[in-house]
């Protein structure tokens, strides 16, 4: 029986040494993908809010280690409040409504709200703060604190000014980001493994921030 339960525990261990590895190997893929992109860094300083219309945030879970579900959240609110002469004193806040979720399939949908996965009775929204933005060859870093389910942890996105664009109405950005997360990081335990050792659902969660945001411009005082 001592042998049991220390092969279990041993294994245990190892599992969780792996998942960890694979998020920081995703990570520092990103980080190194993003700082070589030709980002675009010009643009008029102030406050840009997410336009929800033109914007996606979204996630993906390999499901029996075989092909990777996707999921998005339809509502959410967020703010780039950018410094134009030195990016990376800027800053990034958004709120997702985690009873938007949304991966086309209505009884997942209705099961993913539920204290199985994001308990959204207790826990409606999924926020991150930012609390600095690195400089990383072209591209940045963006770190901050993300909660899920009642917790916060330190997260970070690389990410890319994807442009700028200039209309009658307003200045707008463009945003690209991605990271990965584990799950289980942040309470999310359900699922099991199959007979064959794969996991139900991995622990591993990419998730994607495609983001174009509005800096309203105001209008001209009308002459006397």
């Amino acid at each position: 029986m001592k042998r049991v339960f220390f092969l279990t525990a041993l294994a245990i261990a190892v599992a969780a040494a792996l998942i960890g590895s694979g998020v920081e190997a995703v990570n520092k893929n990103l980080i190194e993908r993003y700082a070589a992109a030709d980002a675009k860094q010009t643009g008029a300083a102030g406050a840009y809010n997410f336009d929800k219309a033109h914007s996606f945030i979204g996630f993906k879970v390999k499901h029996m280690g075989l092909i990777e579900v996707p999921g998005f959240f339809r509502d959410f609110t967020g703010t780039v409040n950018y410094n134009a002469g030195d990016p990376t004193k800027s800053t990034v806040e958004f709120t997702a409504k985690a009873t938007s979720v949304d991966t086309g399939v209505a009884g997942r949908d209705r099961h993913l709200r539920t204290a199985d996965f994001f308990d959204v009775e207790k826990f409606p929204d999924i926020t991150f703060k930012s609390t600095k933005v690195e400089k990383k060859g072209k591209g940045y870093v963006l770190t901050g604190d993300f909660t899920l389910r009642g917790v916060t942890k330190s997260v970070s996105f690389p990410f890319q000014i994807a442009g700028w664009l200039d209309n009658e109405r307003s200045t707008k950005m463009g945003l690209v980001a991605d990271t990965v997360i584990n799950r289980r990081d942040f309470g999310v335990n359900y699922g099991k493994a199959l007979p064959s050792g794969i996991a139900e659902l991995s622990d591993v969660v990419k998730i994607t921030l495609q983001i174009e945001a509005n800096m309203p411009k105001q209008a001209a005082p009308k002459a006397e």
